[in-house]
């Protein structure tokens, strides 16, 4: 892997590596990168999906690279640690106390008080916690620390919200009174100071989009975790609008506004709600009630960004912070709104349904390719890995979602110094013996899955399979209320086993008890499936209820379906099948994390076998051992069981 990077890097040819659990990855990588930077003025970018990942090389991998690299040329590289705005403190809101008036927060003499009459207040405890985060800026201000969230005391997310500011809301380095001690830009010089920079997959994207703005100027980057790459880019590119939304936000530009002008800007909220709540919970392709709304909010918060920047404004540093920010969340409002009432033929726009809030509208890219493609592959060497990039067997799928086209695919000693967009891809294989180490048992007996929910037959033969491993069982669930479904059931047939289910408590908390105590088996939907790293005998069986296949009414998946169609492919092997090959690889892989692991991994979905495209899932999954046969998978279980006995 690691020469196979340093040719990458030398030719600059795109890469596509393929590292199973267990490679070293990581190290993989950032051998040869901070190798390169060494001898060359060229700058690296490494982006990781999870804050978890981006943690573990800031702590351990990056670390030992470097020491590795300083015993081999005399000089270590330098690195940084790059996030988005919100994940910094802000002294303006930590000092100056500039809030949404939506939100409560006490002052230092009221919550004295207060907290004297009754400490379970809810609002005390939140002004406790942003009293403590104030401090806390205060001391990383003078320790020459950069205020990053993840090093913060204990705090809600709410309590956050107030100390971080917005990138929107953000009035920039010149016009904000703190703007020579702000953390953002004290961690973006550090990145330009430095030849390998760590960022995120989210900030890579928000750089594509907005000219290079993000990220220092690079010539090399490096996506670990690539499987997640296109949902995160997707995410990045998305935008919401709610009623909630306009209303909160005209109500915060109310102070600098005319009573008619602010009075017509409230109105937009209402107009929204009737119009959602007169629309279909699907993709919005013509011009309807939605489509007059957005463009009714569009037009008046055009005239209200246009107010708030024409009053009290006497110079570029004399300016109202809280105006100003107003003016910032209306502009956000009047973008949003003008690309939903474009539709886009690059835009999918449709309106969904929250649980507790109502009817929201949504606008997301019908591909990210193009953005990838142009502005990410387009002008920095690009090198992709992850443990999962072979989908059915073949790297095209996943290359084709990221922009690389198979007929830029170089195979062999070919080069092609002319093409900027060519590519290479390597599987490296894995430390793991699959076939030895696990069995892949698909209940071939059991009725197909319902969208109703979960069959009596596949509860009973999950409970028998936990009782044959002895708990040690992680549940991999398609929905939430069938794993809290499946949870109950086992409960009551195995009622000394202990059942963790998402949603019983914080999912960190589950999973540290899930690790620390063999016998455990946790239940639980998508977040399970993917980064959770149980090695040993904690995790002997793997149950997946369901192909995750997406929803078919996800009106975002149906247009991307349809945009393959159009093109003459096959939608539903492009879209449906290629994400539950992406999550059937991670979910199967939580198996066998260390070369001493064994297990089985049960799929309850008899169309894994006998649907025309049940070989391509298969050949996205790890190579175990298969059988059909529910006797064998739980002798086996037993059987190791038997050995610890």
């Amino acid at each position: 892997m690691a020469k196979a990077i340093e040719q990458a890097i030398e030719t600059g040819e795109h890469l596509i590596v393929q590292a199973g659990t267990g490679t070293g990855k990581s190290l993989g990588y950032l051998a040869p990168a901070l190798l390169h930077v060494q001898g060359s003025k060229q700058r690296i970018v490494v982006a990781t999906a999870t804050l978890a990942l981006q943690a573990q090389l800031a702590s351990s991998d990056i670390p030992n690279a470097l020491k590795a690299v300083a015993k081999v040329t005399g000089r270590e590289p330098s690195h940084a640690i790059l996030k988005g705005r919100t994940n910094y403190a802000c002294l303006l809101k930590t000092r100056d106390g500039i809030v949404d008036d939506q939100d409560t927060l006490l002052g230092g003499a009221d919550l004295a008080a207060n907290l004297k009459e009754s400490k379970a207040d809810v609002e005390s405890v939140l002004g406790a916690e942003v009293l403590m985060l104030r401090d806390w800026a205060e001391e990383q201000l003078k320790a020459k620390g950069l205020a990053d969230r993840d090093d913060a005391p204990t705090h809600s997310p709410r309590a956050w919200g107030l100390v971080s500011m917005p990138v929107r809301e953000c009035l920039g380095v010149q016009r904000c009174p703190y703007g020579s001690e702000c953390f953002v830009e004290s961690s973006r010089e550090k990145a330009r100071g430095s030849s390998l920079v760590v960022t995120n997959h989210a900030l890579l994207a928000i750089d594509a989009m907005h000219g290079g703005t993000a990220l220092p100027e690079h010539d090399i980057v490096i996506i670990d975790e690539a499987h997640e790459l296109v949902s995160r880019v997707t995410g990045a590119a998305s935008d919401e609008l709610s009623p909630q939304t306009v209303e909160r936000v005209a109500k915060r530009a109310l102070p600098w506004l005319s009573d008619d002008l602010g009075l017509e800007f409230l109105e937009c909220g209402d107009i929204l709600a009737a119009a959602l709540e007169d629309s279909e919970l699907t993709r919005i392709t013509a011009p309807c009630s939605a489509t007059t709304a957005f463009e009714t909010i569009r037009d008046v918060s055009r005239r209200v960004v246009t107010g708030l920047g024409s009053k009290g404004e006497k110079g570029k540093k004399d300016v109202d912070p809280e105006q100003q920010q107003a003016a910032s969340a209306v502009k956000e409002v009047f973008d949003i709104a003008e690309r939903m009432a474009a539709l886009g033929t690059n835009d999918v726009v449709w309106v969904s349904e929250r649980e507790r809030f109502g009817r929201q509208a949504q606008v997301a890219p019908l591909s990210v390719a193009g953005l990838m493609r142009e502005r990410v592959l387009g002008e920095a060497t690009t090198i992709l890995t992850s443990a999962t990039l072979k989908i059915g067997g073949d790297f095209n799928q996943v290359a084709g979602q990221i922009g690389l086209r198979k007929s830029d695919r170089l195979e062999g000693e070919r080069h092609d110094p002319d093409n900027r967009l060519a590519w290479r891809a390597l599987d490296v294989g894995t430390p793991f013996t699959y076939a030895k180490q696990g069995i892949l048992y698909c209940a071939t007996s059991l009725p197909n899955p319902r969208r109703e929910g979960i069959t009596q037959e596949a509860l009973a033969e999950i409970a028998e399979l936990v009782w044959a491993a002895g708990g040690r069982t992680l549940g991999l669930f398609a929905s939430q209320k069938s794993a809290e479904v499946a949870a109950a059931h086992v409960r009551k047939q195995l009622p000394k086993m202990t059942i963790l289910c998402q949603g019983d408590a914080q999912l960190s908390d589950l999973t540290k008890r899930f690790i620390a105590e063999p016998e455990v088996c946790l239940f639980g939907t998508v977040s399970l499936w993917q980064g959770i790293d149980v090695p040993g005998e904690t995790c002997e069986l793997v149950i997946i209820d369901k192909i995750p296949f997406p929803r078919p009414d996800d009106p975002l998946m149906q247009a991307r379906q349809q945009a393959v169609v159009d093109a003459g492919g096959n939608g539903f092997m492009a879209v449906a099948a290629t994400h539950a090959g992406l999550l059937m690889a991670q979910g199967a892989g939580r198996l066998i994390r260390r070369v001493t692991d064994k297990g089985v991994v049960a799929v309850l979905d008899a169309r894994l076998v006998k649907a025309r495209y049940g070989g391509f899932l298969r050949a996205s999954m790890p190579d175990f051992w298969m059988t059909q046969d529910r006797e064998v998978a739980v002798q086996a279980l037993r059987r190791l069981q038997e050995g610890r006995g």
